[in-house]
């Protein structure tokens, strides 16, 4: 059934927006540590610079499969298909053929941006209380690990839209370099091996093929050691054979829905009539002009359209310019609007077919200038609250766990096509169940637990076919012209928004190339603290911003932007010191 905001909703809205501060700051007390994105250490890095195409991805191997089909004279769209399987098999922690993603699409040709939703569904069978019990939210490990969380996976089924309408090479080609990677065995990164070892995922050792295939002997996968994946080269050919419906009507299907139902902790309710019913879906792209520059993004279920586009255009009345990089000025004033917009979001993104909101009321300028008055050039908001561009909405707050294990893709091919794709199975090695060689992802925990804290009923809350909120940001930039500037992305769970708008910011008002963009300290606050980046200049502002009201926490940030800025003629790849991706192009 689809929610819908009816006008006997009315309700003051400040007691609504107090009730669900409330109940959103406990939560996020307790939410605050569950960040397991391990940090792996800085190795810097130099734009890459190419006249042709590129590719940026977050492992080596995924970097130069998707170029590999590029210089076959394939679309930007058939490298990111490329990508994704590669990705599947060497950084199954982050995305894979068991989870989600959002794609832009940019055809050069036709000078049109095109947006695919392949953000998971819930299935038929589930409810409001799904993460419920005894009246409470159930722990995290009860509502994270095993069936219950398992979505139906979407990144497949959006790939294989965007491929028919825009694809040059036939979709059999796209698998396999990931499929004889597969087969022959990759190198283990250092990444992969710490977050193994650090054991952040509570389930991969209780379910025996993730223990299996992650803990040989009893130890995690040491990196330098080559790890064969033969079930999932298995897995890549029968896709590239049959196409995708092999994964959402053959044999396939009732695998991934034996392995939810059957779980040995927390069997959910996925079943093959919700695989095989799932769809992607072409949305309209959200754009807004920011300075003179116009920023596009995924309409909701992602918030990402909306809330980094609010970030920009609530600091376009301060001369960002002046203050540049790397100042206590800039940091503050960033951290003020993700503040606003970060409270907007957790009451009102939601999947837009399960709600009548208009969303675009959320980027209208008036609206936005009003937001920005709240902001001082010297003083911190201690709590911002939602603004009200919905008189009828009485909503609460939205206590969704949101962990940071994400992927990012940016790519640009020789005809001008370009591809934005942000991919995720949640949680690192997401619910931690494993088919077929590639593992399930967790997307239900997107969701708010509990549907109506005090009454008050989440927008965002678990409904029969409804796909959860996400960070999930990919996003591209035009000149007035309209002519492709920028492509980015990153992970980093509701992070994201921030880490994609900072970057967006430098390279728009502070003149930095897209590299050196991703290589700036990072700060966030998610209207909860200001967190400044461990290990780098922020450390230095804490005092200032502390004088200023600020509540300050030194913190790892892993974002994992992979960027492409077009410049001069030039493809100017940045990826992210903070990871182990490249930029590769001709």
């Amino acid at each position: 059934m689809k929610y819908i905001v009816k006008s006997w909703f009315r309700v003051t809205v400040v007691s609504a927006l107090l009730s669900a501060s409330a109940y959103s700051a406990g939560e996020q007390g307790k939410r605050e540590d569950r960040e397991p994105e391990a940090a792996t250490g800085v190795v810097q890095k130099k734009a890459r610079i190419a006249e042709e195409y590129m590719v940026v991805a977050a492992n080596p191997y995924a970097s130069w499969a998707g170029k590999n089909v590029l210089k076959k004279g394939g679309s930007a769209i058939d490298a990111a298909i490329a990508v994704q399987a590669m990705l599947t098999l060497v950084e199954p922690q982050s995305s894979g053929l068991g989870g989600g993603n959002f794609i832009l699409y940019w055809d050069n040709k036709g000078k049109k941006l095109h947006t695919f939703d392949g953000r998971e569904t819930a299935p038929s069978k589930a409810n409001a209380y799904l993460f419920m019990q005894d009246g409470k939210p159930l722990p995290w490990i009860d509502a994270v690990v095993g069936g219950r969380s398992v979505g139906v996976p979407g990144a497949l089924k959006a790939l294989d839209m965007a491929h028919q309408q825009f694809g040059k090479l036939a979709w059999s080609e796209l698998f396999s370099d990931a499929a004889e990677t597969a087969e022959k065995g990759f190198t283990v990164s250092p990444r992969l091996e710490k977050l193994l070892s650090l054991k952040i995922h509570p389930g991969l050792e209780k379910f025996l093929t993730t223990k299996i295939y992650f803990y040989p002997d009893g130890e995690a996968l040491q990196h330098g050691t080559t790890k064969t994946n033969r079930k999932l080269a298995r897995t890549l050919r029968s896709i590239a054979e049959q196409g995708a419906d092999y994964f959402y009507t053959g044999e396939l299907a009732d695998k991934v829905v034996n392995a939810v139902q059957m779980a040995t902790i927390n069997p959910g309710l996925l079943s093959k009539e919700d695989i095989k019913d799932y769809r992607a879906i072409k949305r309209e792209p959200i754009c807004g002009i920011y300075r003179t520059y116009k920023i596009c993004g995924m309409a909701p279920p992602s918030s990402g359209g909306i809330n980094v586009f609010q970030i920009l255009k609530m600091l376009e009345g301060f001369d960002m310019k002046k203050y540049g990089a790397n100042s206590i000025e800039s940091t503050h004033l960033f951290t003020q609007a993700s503040k606003l917009a970060y409270a907007d979001r957790e009451l009102y993104i939601a999947d837009s077919d399960f709600t009548q909101l208009p969303f675009a009321s959320l980027i209208n300028s008036t609206y936005l200038s009003n937001r920005a008055d709240q902001i001082k050039l010297n003083k911190d908001i201690p709590y911002a609250r939602a603004g009200a561009p919905f008189i009828t909405a009485a909503l609460a707050a939205d206590n969704s766990f949101e962990l940071p294990n994400t992927s990012h893709v940016s790519i640009v091919d020789k005809e001008g096509n370009a591809v934005s794709m942000t991919t995720s199975i949640e949680f690192a090695f997401g619910s931690g169940l494993m088919v077929e060689g590639f593992l399930l992802n967790n997307q239900l925990t997107d969701f708010s637990l509990h549907p109506s804290p005090n009454n008050i009923p989440v927008l965002n809350r678990v409904e029969p076919k409804k796909r959860p909120r996400s960070a999930m940001s990919p996003t591209m930039v035009f000149d007035q012209n309209d002519q492709l500037v920028l492509v980015i992305g990153s992970p980093g769970g509701s992070r994201i928004l921030s880490y994609v708008a900072q970057t967006i910011m430098a390279v728009i008002d502070w003149d930095l190339d897209v590299q050196q963009a991703i290589n700036l300290p990072r700060f966030t606050n998610r209207n909860d603290y200001t967190a400044l980046e461990k290990g780098t200049q922020a450390e230095n502002w804490q005092g200032q911003l502390e004088a200023m009201g600020h509540r300050v926490k030194i913190v790892d940030l892993n974002s994992g932007l992979h960027g492409i800025q077009i410049k001069d003629g030039k493809l100017i790849g940045g990826a992210d010191p903070r990871r182990e991706g490249i930029a590769v192009g001709d």
